[in-house]
């Protein structure tokens, strides 16, 4: 598999369009969000969901979980910077998230 290319300046600006909550640092090298949930359990489920995404993509996030907060980084190291298999990961994980909220919402 040849080796994926970092995203380009407007590939860049087009992420921030489509992932407003996703924070890109200023190079281009990562892309964050932070997940707040009620309690310990919605937060494993949501990282349970995450997970079996990652994996299918055979891409997975750096990530830290404390309690009901969790913290999602993607980059891509073998670009060193972000490429589209950030922006494609970031996005389905923004589908789990609304999906997800939506269920929690529901009575």
């Amino acid at each position: 598999m040849p080796k994926p290319l970092p995203l380009t300046a407007d590939e860049l600006q087009a992420l921030c369009r489509l992932a407003p909550e996703w924070r890109v640092d200023e190079r281009g090298l990562s892309m964050r969000r932070v997940f707040q949930f009620k309690d310990f359990d919605q937060a494993f489920g949501f990282m349970t969901e995450v997970a079996r995404l990652a994996q299918q993509q055979d891409h997975h996030p750096h990530w830290t979980n404390v309690y009901s907060k969790v913290e999602v980084v993607l980059s891509t190291h073998e670009a060193g910077a972000l490429t589209r298999r950030d922006q494609i990961l970031a996005l389905a994980i923004d589908q789990i998230w609304n999906s997800f909220t939506a269920s929690i919402l529901q009575p």
